[in-house]
């Protein structure tokens, strides 16, 4: 049974990077040593792994990434936190929280 992996990294410049893999450890190594010069992360090295997800469905995995790009940095950040309650509250609450 094949693995896939939906993971956030934290870049230098303190953004966050969403992506979906069937090795993490591989793909978290491409993204430190700038295998892709056209890439998201190129200039933001190093990157950090601050949260992942396992899905045994490549769909679900998907499905996720995508749901957690739409996502404002603090939705984000209660994610990586375990903050349930604020992620509660920053998904109820759009309006008074924008995406920030």
């Amino acid at each position: 049974m094949k693995i896939y992996y939906v993971y956030i990294l934290k870049c230098k410049d303190d953004s966050y990077y969403i992506g979906i893999t069937s090795n993490l450890t591989q793909r978290i190594t491409e993204h430190n040593t700038g295998k892709d010069k056209g890439s998201y992360t190129y200039n933001k090295r190093p990157v950090i792994l601050k949260w992942f997800a396992e899905f045994t469905d490549v769909n679900l995995a998907i499905q996720k990434e995508k749901q957690l790009k739409g996502w404002s940095r603090r939705k984000k950040q209660a994610l990586i936190e375990e903050d349930w309650d604020k992620l509660v509250e920053f998904s109820k609450n759009y309006t008074e929280y924008g995406r920030q």
